[in-house]
């Protein structure tokens, strides 16, 4: 099984990407969230990857971390749930924000992804609720912490990252800063706090 690939961006598309490996390339299906990790094309890149076998398909999937992957292949285990839904989720929502609305059973959050109706979102979050906890995305206390799109702990984390922290451990610090600073603390002092977790 292929788990990764090292190489040169080589050409992008709508939802996926080319990559250059020694001369060989691998064409991957990937999230919007990956594609714009990936950088410019002819630029070095590393993707992780899930194959898919089929009657009559053999598929690639790329993600920019390890992270995304594992919650890809969580997603795709809940019936109705194919590659195509899986990654229109990962396009519509953080790893994070991911994690957030199936330990808190926010369906409608998860239902934001183009492809997902109210009750296929519903079955999502109801079936991985008490996996959520245990996956990685939002590090300490996730799925007890509101990581809602919108919300200063999303702005957060969309800061952490762009400081050029991976999405992990940009999640991950600003977990951990609400937890240590309330429900309450604003966009500043998460990030200050955030920071100073994200650096150990």
């Amino acid at each position: 099984m292929i788990a990764k690939l090292k190489g040169l961006l080589d050409e992008t598309g709508a939802d996926w990407a080319v990559i250059d490996v020694a001369g060989v390339g691998y064409l991957v299906h990937c999230s919007a969230r990956t594609l714009s990790a990936l950088g410019d094309v002819g630029g070095a890149c590393t993707v992780y990857t899930d194959l898919q076998v089929s009657e009559n398909d053999m598929r690639l999937l790329g993600f920019a971390d390890a992270a995304e992957r594992d919650w890809f292949r969580l997603l795709t285990q809940v019936q109705g749930v194919g590659s195509k839904v899986a990654l229109a989720i990962l396009s519509a929502l953080s790893i994070a924000e991911v994690q957030a609305a199936c330990a808190n059973g926010d369906a409608a959050m998860v239902a934001r992804a183009n492809g997902v109706g109210p009750k296929l979102a519903g079955r999502i979050v109801n079936e991985l609720k008490d996996k959520a906890g245990g996956m990685p995305g939002g590090g300490v206390a996730a799925g007890m912490v509101n990581i809602a799109a919108g919300s200063a702990s999303a702005d957060a984390v969309s800061a952490l990252q762009n400081l050029g922290f991976k999405p992990v451990v940009a999640s991950a610090a600003v977990a951990r800063a609400q937890a240590a600073l309330g429900e309450d603390a604003d966009l500043n002092a998460l990030i200050r706090e955030g920071l100073k977790h994200a650096a150990k």
